[in-house]
């Protein structure tokens, strides 16, 4: 029994000291920027009628660590994000200032627009711990 108590308090132990690094240890990008492509071929895919998902529905930014969109048109063909018109080859990178979410028009998608959601800085050591609790089931 008292084996069991200790490897329990092991593991208590355990998961307070990593709640505590993830509330107070400072967040550090490793870019600021968030890269997706459109890949070769996905306009005609849409023409044949394919249901492709080439870009996600959502995309997820946070002020201060992730907050400029890098999209890169790698397709034959032009594409179009908000008011951009991106021609075969072009990038075009999109930084945020403001905590919002955004819509905007999208040819490489089935529905015609992305969401582009950008999330405060978490400043404070709980917003810290939500923001990296989210970011590992996330995957990002």
């Amino acid at each position: 029994m008292k084996r069991v108590m200790a490897g329990g308090s092991a593991l208590a132990c355990a998961v307070i000291g990593a709640s505590a690094w993830a509330m107070l240890a400072p967040i550090e990008p490793q870019s600021s920027k968030k890269v997706f492509e459109i890949p070769r071929g996905t306009w005609a895919s849409r023409m044949r009628g394919e249901g492709v998902a080439i870009l996600p529905d959502r995309i997820q930014l946070t002020l201060g660590v992730e907050d400029v969109l890098l999209l890169r048109n790698l397709d034959e063909v032009p594409q179009i994000f908000g008011p951009t018109l991106m021609m075969p080859g072009q990038s075009f990178q999109l930084p945020f200032a403001v905590a919002s979410e955004y819509v905007f028009a999208c040819t490489a998608h089935a529905s015609g627009q992305m969401i582009v959601a950008v999330d405060p800085f978490p400043g404070t050591p709980p917003a810290r711990l939500v923001w990296r609790i989210r970011h590992i089931f996330s995957g990002d």
